[in-house]
């Protein structure tokens, strides 16, 4: 059985996973890790607050005893190349460090990107800062690893979102059933039930591009 460490959880895509997780007859128990509460009560869920992720280690005692780790951290948002590598590389390291320390015989699980750069040489900050977050989460040592690499992930639900994000995916919804046919879209919550079934199943493709994605949720089903 899954028991799930999950980061993000007041994020759209980390909401969804931890809805997936919750449902999933496969997931034994959650442990939420946010700044803020999300104000949720479930008899498998149970909720540390941390204030600052880079201390992350202070907390090792309550992250024991659980066998996977779902990161949704990150930002989206073009800031400068210090802040971005911070917020989407050494705040995930350090999580996952200290998950892996507390749980040696720990998978984990990472939302990146389409396009990350293994090779850590593009021109493009964010793609190769992503491609060295996989890289180094690829060689911490975790039982398995899954990079996660969507085009796009569309929300279950438009009405939580940020203002922002409200007006581009109402712009882009006549648009989702040719994203999705073309294998450039996943839904928040088939994130989710990706991540557990990679988990179960102890996916053999370390690097999952959105059509992997799909095909997870696939196999699972027949």
């Amino acid at each position: 059985m899954i028991k799930a460490i999950i980061t993000g959880s007041t994020g759209m895509v980390g909401n969804s996973i931890l809805l997936e997780c919750l449902e999933s007859v496969d997931v034994e128990s959650v442990l939420v890790i946010n700044r803020k509460s999300i104000r949720m009560n479930h008899p498998k869920l149970k909720e540390i607050i941390v204030p600052d992720f880079s201390k992350i280690s202070n907390y090792e005692n309550e992250l024991k005893e659980y066998n996977s780790l779902f990161l949704s951290l990150g930002s989206l948002t073009t800031i400068s190349p210090k802040k971005y590598e911070h917020i989407n590389f050494t705040i995930p390291l350090a999580v996952a460090k200290s998950v892996l320390n507390a749980n040696p015989d720990c998978s984990v699980c990472y939302v990146s990107g389409a396009g990350a750069d293994s090779s850590e040489k593009s021109k493009i900050m964010q793609l190769r800062i992503k491609g060295k977050t996989e890289n180094a989460l690829l060689g911490l040592g975790f039982k398995s690893a899954y990079m996660f690499r969507p085009t796009i992930i569309l929300p279950d639900k438009i009405g939580k979102l940020k203002f922002l994000y409200k007006i581009f995916y109402s712009i882009i919804k006549p648009l989702n059933p040719i994203l999705k046919a073309l294998n450039l879209a996943v839904t928040s919550e088939q994130m989710g039930r990706a991540m557990i079934n990679a988990v179960k199943n102890q996916d053999s493709k370390n690097i999952l591009e959105t059509k992997d994605i799909k095909d997870i949720i696939e196999l699972s089903q027949m």
